[in-house]
């Protein structure tokens, strides 16, 4: 139901056209309004602080929409904060909300002072939610107003900002809940963008098989030569893989990210991102690479999405010192019982 609903909102609303005039910088207000009147934002808080209760395998095909209809918006992040907010018990947050994922926040005498980085639409949204270093890591709700500014972007032109914050008082606070790791966001944007790189190789696929068809060379369809087959069975194959992986990923998330499957579907849609974005322009030619043509749309953001809260090289490290830290009698049982999340909190 929940995939339906947002297909049709997202088709409507995030057309290529669309797409492109947000890449001046233009907050789509108009967009992010539909967005939020549809209630997705606020779909995994509680239902008593004013949420939809729903859980992460819900969500899972949403935010794979969201990647293959390349929405210029913040909404997996505005998902991924609403359940941190709901689960340390804090309200959602009132209008467009992002997350920090990476940082150095420290909470002391009740205001924050400290950097965080590489905020998704750091410059247009009002809030953003992050989770504070220390002995008490706490989650706070902050107002991207009161912080000094870096603009930056990302390949797509999607708005990436760095905040300094000096002494803000937070707008709402909680301890993190007990036992869940202070990389948290980290984790779950690694997630959120496993789930989006998915959608976006489904989105690519999509065309590659549709140009495969209709593309004329030597008087048949190019998608009838053996090459071009084998190039469209390389790409289906990635982007089916990435899906799982993203599905699992969402599956284990009952009542808190699982570490080895969120590391896993990141790594997984990352090398998938890479293969698929270069088969897709192979296929397609000269013409992919036009400005004209919406395949750049979507590749462009598997450029960016691959390396964002964690590449696959830099989860495939830390996955691999949990490995060797386990040692050969605790791979098996790290790998069932998630003894890795234990070992890689730890080094983290």
């Amino acid at each position: 139901m929940f995939d339906s609903t947002v297909e049709r909102l997202f088709a409507d609303l995030a057309s290529p056209a669309a797409v492109l005039a947000c890449e001046d910088g233009h907050w789509p207000q108009a967009m992010w309004t539909a967005v939020e009147e549809s209630g997705f934002p606020v779909a995994l808080a509680p239902e008593a602080l004013g949420g939809a209760g729903a859980r992460w395998t819900d969500v899972c095909g949403v935010i794979r929409l969201a990647g293959r209809f390349n929405l210029p918006l913040p909404l997996p992040e505005a998902i991924l904060a609403n359940w941190l907010l709901g689960a340390a018990g804090l309200a959602p947050a009132a209008g467009a909300v992002t997350v920090a994922g990476a940082g150095s926040l420290r909470l002391r005498d009740g205001v924050v002072s400290g950097e965080a980085l590489d905020v998704p639409w750091g410059d247009a949204v009002p809030l953003v939610v992050a989770v504070t270093g220390g002995a008490e890591p706490a989650v706070v709700l902050l107002p991207t107003g009161a912080a000094r500014r870096r603009d930056g972007a990302n390949v797509a032109a999607e708005s990436r900002a760095a905040l300094v914050f000096e002494g803000v008082a937070p707008v709402a606070q909680a301890p993190l809940p007990a036992g869940w790791p202070a990389d948290v966001l980290l984790l779950g944007g690694a997630m959120v963008r496993a789930a989006q790189i998915a959608g976006a190789l489904e989105g690519v696929l999509a065309l590659a098989t549709t140009y495969a068809g209709e593309r004329v060379q030597f008087g048949k369809p190019i998608g009838s030569f053996q090459a071009i087959q084998h190039q469209v069975a390389v790409l289906a194959e990635h982007a089916a893989a990435a899906v799982m992986a993203a599905e699992a990923a969402f599956a284990a998330a009952d009542t808190r990210i699982v570490r080895l499957q969120a590391i896993a579907a990141k790594i997984c849609a990352s090398e998938a991102a890479g293969i698929g974005a270069s088969v897709a322009h192979a296929v397609h030619g000269a013409i992919g690479f036009t400005h004209e043509h919406s395949l750049h749309l979507s590749t462009r953001r598997l450029w960016s999405w691959r390396s964002e809260f964690g590449s696959a090289s830099a989860w495939s490290q830390r996955l691999g010192r949990a490995v060797c830290a386990a040692g050969s009698q605790g791979f098996w049982p790290g790998v069932t019982d998630g003894r890795f999340d234990t070992l890689q909190e730890q080094r983290a």
